[in-house]
């Protein structure tokens, strides 16, 4: 049930009897590099691509996180992926990216991307990640999240479940506002209630296809849209693994259990008055973010 004496932009504002939803952007908005350029190194180490290849995978991130993604740009590395893909085969790639997920991706998650994740699952919302990259990447990297849905770029097979260089689905622009409505008519879900995060102004139809929309990490372009929508704008700056923070989790409970049988009704005391300070920097955190 919601809190009443919350702000109406809280995450935990009062319900609506539709399903609301948050739709992450994926590069630089939930993990801090490109998902595709993450994978370089492991790709080549599988004989997928060469080292020339892995170069300019390399070179390519370096510009994406210095200058950020406009529409030539992302249009150049789609013609080139596709180029390159021609003929891989889709289950060993998505194997590929399943048994190396935790290696690859784990380390370069942000914290504050966990965090909000967490917190709209809590508030009762359907969590979607939602990329233009290969949704062999986004689908497995949504599971290890806890996301409750993926919307990707799907790609056209062959007969033989190969790549045929063309693509079924770009989720890119506008088109990934128009899955987004179509998400929300299968699920119920209602968009002028729902959140949406990202980082370039290419998503600026997605952001503005929902109710709460919030620029993270925005590029130029996009920081100058939040400004003159007067969207909320926060910096995603700490990427944390995973296995980091379930171990401080498990350490957290460990020491609360064991204060408790050691001092007793003192000791719960103490742990309940720790619990509440925690809750109230969360939630100013959170306020900060303008959240």
């Amino acid at each position: 049930m919601a809190n009443p004496n919350r702000r109406p932009n809280s995450l935990h504002s009062s319900y609506s009897e539709a399903m609301q939803a948050a739709f992450f952007d994926l590069d630089k908005t939930v993990i801090a590099k490109a998902s595709v350029a993450a994978f370089g190194p492991t790709l080549y180490r599988q004989g997928l691509i060469s080292r020339r290849i892995l170069i300019r995978v390399a070179v390519a991130q370096l510009i994406f996180l210095q200058l950020g993604a406009d529409h030539n740009r992302l249009e150049k590395m789609r013609r080139s992926l596709l180029t390159l893909t021609r003929g891989w085969e889709r289950d060993k790639v998505e194997r590929i990216v399943r048994e190396t997920l935790t290696q690859v991706v784990e380390p370069i998650i942000y914290r504050e991307a966990l965090e909000l994740i967490e917190e709209h699952q809590a508030a009762g919302r359907r969590v979607v990640i939602i990329s233009s990259s290969p949704e062999e990447i986004v689908k497995p990297l949504a599971e290890f999240l806890g996301a409750d849905d993926a919307i990707a770029t799907r790609a056209s097979l062959d007969a033989d479940g190969r790549y045929t260089g063309e693509l079924e689905f770009y989720a890119y622009g506008h088109a990934k506002a128009e899955a987004m409505q179509a998400a929300a008519k299968e699920h119920g879900i209602d968009l002028s209630e729902s959140y949406a995060y990202s980082d370039s102004h290419t998503d600026v139809p997605m952001l503005e296809a929902v109710g709460h929309p919030v620029a993270v990490n925005p590029d130029k372009e996009l920081m100058r849209e939040a400004r003159a929508h007067k969207w909320p704008i926060v910096q995603f700056l700490h990427p944390m693994p995973l296995r980091d923070q379930k171990v401080r989790k498990r350490m957290r409970l460990a020491t609360g259990l064991i204060g408790a049988s050691v001092l007793g009704a003192s000791g719960l005391a103490v742990g309940y008055w720790r619990l509440n300070r925690k809750t109230r920097l969360v939630s100013d955190h959170l306020r900060r973010l303008g959240l």
